[in-house]
């Protein structure tokens, strides 16, 4: 196959695991501008539970409450806020109550864990788009962290909301390079609310399971080392020696994306060698 190899001027850090994996389906996604098409019959599907649950939480942090708060009063505003969401969000009663009912299951968890969380710090960025130019480059990373807290020393902790299972410290040094790309862009000011600030951790919570809280391995140095892999990453692709070949590094071997029909899987196997050509203004 002769994969495309065209510039492009931005990227968000959830699709570095993407660019990582299968840099086709970046091609299409982002240089092309193509989306599925919306189902013809929509279901509560595990993208809707993420969004949904996102945005309870979300809701949660907008009550601004604090590490005073009573325990019983932050669960009933969980709660409360929870019905309100699903009702909103969700026109299936049997997946409104059975997201209900998780959600209950977990409160005790997650309220317990949001009140040491705010004896530690404050959310200082919700939600909210950051952007970092790369050193030397005509490129900008983007993110919009879930939540980044800061402690009362100043640090900062990059937090993601994960409705499944969060990923393990194998995944992130190979594949899921979210938080750690994250924690880099605050270090070098990506986020305006906070400036160039160190980072403490990052950490995942769990929207499901037990409604823990996963740490994950960090410290600058493993940030640095990601963060110089990414430059050299991005900086392959935008000189042309790297092409966005189609499932490059798949996590899984019957991993099928998007964009595989586009790509024509099927006409060539993994097995066959790449051949990028330069498209675009690479001149």
């Amino acid at each position: 196959p002769i994969p495309p190899a065209p510039p492009f001027a931005e990227l968000p850090v959830t699709d570095v695991s993407l660019l990582i994996r299968d840099p086709y389906a970046v091609y299409a996604k982002r240089v092309l501008g193509l989306r599925p098409l919306a189902p013809l019959r929509p279901q509560p599907d595990a993208a809707l539970r993420g969004m949904t649950l996102h945005a309870i939480v979300e809701a949660l942090l907008k009550t601004n409450p604090d590490a005073a708060t009573p325990p019983e009063a932050l669960r009933a505003t969980f709660l409360r806020i929870t019905a309100q969401v699903l009702a909103d969000q969700v026109p299936w009663p049997s997946a409104r109550a059975f997201w209900q009912a998780r959600m209950e299951r977990i409160a005790d968890r997650i309220v317990a864990d949001e009140l040491a969380r705010l004896a530690e710090g404050r959310p200082q960025v919700v939600e909210e788009r950051g952007r970092l130019a790369l050193p030397g480059m005509d490129f900008r990373l983007t993110a919009k962290p879930d939540r980044i807290d800061l402690l009362h020393d100043g640090r900062a902790v990059i937090y993601d909301y994960k409705s499944g299972a969060p990923p393990t410290d194998k995944q992130i040094a190979s594949l899921d390079k979210q938080l750690v790309l994250e924690a880099a862009m605050a270090r070098r000011g990506g986020f305006d609310k906070i400036g160039p600030a160190d980072v403490a951790a990052i950490r995942y919570i769990q929207l499901g399971g037990e409604g823990r809280t996963h740490e994950r391995d960090y410290s600058p140095q493993l940030e640095q080392e990601n963060w110089d892999g990414f430059l050299r990453l991005i900086r392959s692709y935008l000189s042309g020696e790297a092409g966005f070949t189609a499932f490059r590094a798949p996590e899984l071997i019957r991993y099928e994306g998007d964009y595989a029909h586009l790509s024509r899987f099927g006409e060539w196997s993994l097995a066959d060698d790449t051949q990028p050509e330069k498209v675009g203004d690479h001149g």
